[in-house]
């Protein structure tokens, strides 16, 4: 039978949580196969039932669930009977998992998919205390809720989806932590994206990421508002935590509140300290540069001291180092003046955002980050999808990028 062309999570009756090796499978055609629940189409989400469809959405777009906390291995069974399909998936707040899967008419094809799901609250653990992550009211509590409810919420989209079966259980599974700013948070809606966005499409099944940077933010505001303190306890040893500032800690500067060689530096060890303290892998990571180029058409810095201060602060303290700052001009100056702007937010005719990236700019820099693990030889690389490759001197062609926007669009995000 024709399945429909959205995928859903049903958690049996309640928002119960499942044991800890039981898979949940259900399926989305008129003949559920043995062992599998059915489920309708059409199902808008009910707290007393634990999921279903994303009221006020495009129709079919997004399915919830309620789940505890934890890393999820999501996987689906994929085709159409009648018709060829093409099925792109993102999780959670328009995190890119799947990226354009084709599949003949008849033809089933299965794929699987790690989906962190989290609450701001903070669990009691020696040496941090009890509470919860300080979100910013409303962006994280309207635009950016389902980054942060008891829901693992899934966004069918592509020309023809086609999503047959879903089966959904607890993922044991290492966890890649990002920490930054608005270049690297989960962006609410078209047509802002970030890196951070984009980089699970680029790992194997095998690896979770857990995306808690945040637009407007600071290595500062991290510890303020706690983004550290919920991942620390989160963080089992070995896990692997990336952090991204620069672009608003440079606004310290002419408030006299901070600088790139003092308390940006001071910021960054904190963090590395708590981090190695838990198990975990610091990586340092150079800010992204923004869009500015001369009269001669040759790229212009604008956080020349910041990326030197992540780089002494890596060369310090020991830690790895991605010099993302570096790379992305590289890729700025290979797309040139015109072609650059090709990478970055046009949210209304005439008014490009030399900051924030649209979803070619960020698919292009996630695949610049993997890239700087690689050559920075660290544990997480080998989670990389095996076919990846990518030099930032010789970017995609945008003409060829083809991942389907998201139904919803979003203010400006925080931050320069």
């Amino acid at each position: 039978m024709k399945p429909t062309l959205l995928a859903a999570l049903l958690l049996a009756g309640c928002a119960a949580q499942p044991p800890a090796n039981d898979a949940l499978r259900f399926a989305f055609n008129d003949a559920a196969p043995g062992g599998y629940t059915q489920v309708a189409p059409g199902t808008l989400y009910d707290a007393a039932r634990g999921y279903g469809f994303e009221p006020g959405a495009a129709p079919g777009s997004y399915f919830s669930v309620d789940l505890p906390e934890g890393n999820y291995r999501v996987t689906v069974s994929l085709g159409d009977d009648a018709r060829p399909a093409s099925t792109t998936i993102k999780s959670e707040l328009r995190r890119l998992m799947l990226e354009n899967v084709q599949t003949a008419a008849g033809e089933q094809m299965e794929r699987s998919f790690i989906v962190n799901v989290r609450t701001p609250q903070i669990p009691a653990l020696a040496g941090i205390a009890p509470g919860q992550v300080n979100i910013n009211v409303p962006r994280e509590t309207v635009a950016e809720a389902w980054a942060w409810d008891k829901r693992l919420t899934l966004e069918l989209n592509g020309a023809h989806p086609a999503v047959r079966t879903l089966t959904i259980v607890p993922a044991q599974v290492p966890t890649l932590f990002l920490l930054g700013d608005s270049t690297v948070s989960d962006q609410p809606g078209e047509p802002y994206n970030s890196w951070g966005q984009m980089l699970p499409r680029f790992f194997k099944p095998s690896i979770a990421v857990a995306n808690y940077a945040q637009s407007g933010e600071t290595y500062r505001d991290s510890l303020a508002k706690r983004r550290i303190d919920k991942i620390l306890t989160q963080l089992k040893p070995g896990d692997t935590v990336l952090m991204q500032y620069g672009h608003n800690d440079q606004k310290q500067i002419a408030t006299g509140k901070g600088g790139p060689f003092t308390t940006y530096k001071a910021e960054i060890k904190t963090h590395v300290e708590m981090i190695r303290a838990r198990g975990g892998l610091p990586v340092i990571v150079s800010s992204v540069e923004r869009r500015r180029f001369d009269a001669a058409g040759n790229v212009v810095p604008t956080l020349t001291d910041y990326a030197e201060a992540a780089r002494q602060s890596a060369q310090e303290l020991g830690a790895p180092f991605i010099d993302l700052n570096a790379m992305s001009k590289t890729l700025y100056a290979a797309l040139g003046v015109e072609g650059s702007k090709a990478a970055f937010a046009l949210p209304e005719p005439g008014r490009l955002d030399n900051t924030h990236h649209n979803p070619y700019g960020s698919y292009e820099l996630a695949k610049t980050v993997v890239l700087g693990m690689r050559l920075a030889k660290l544990p997480v690389a080998s989670h990389v999808v095996d076919d990846f490759a990518f030099d930032p001197a010789h970017p995609d062609p945008v003409a060829a990028f083809a991942v389907p926007p998201s139904p919803t669009r979003a203010e400006r995000p925080a931050g320069q």
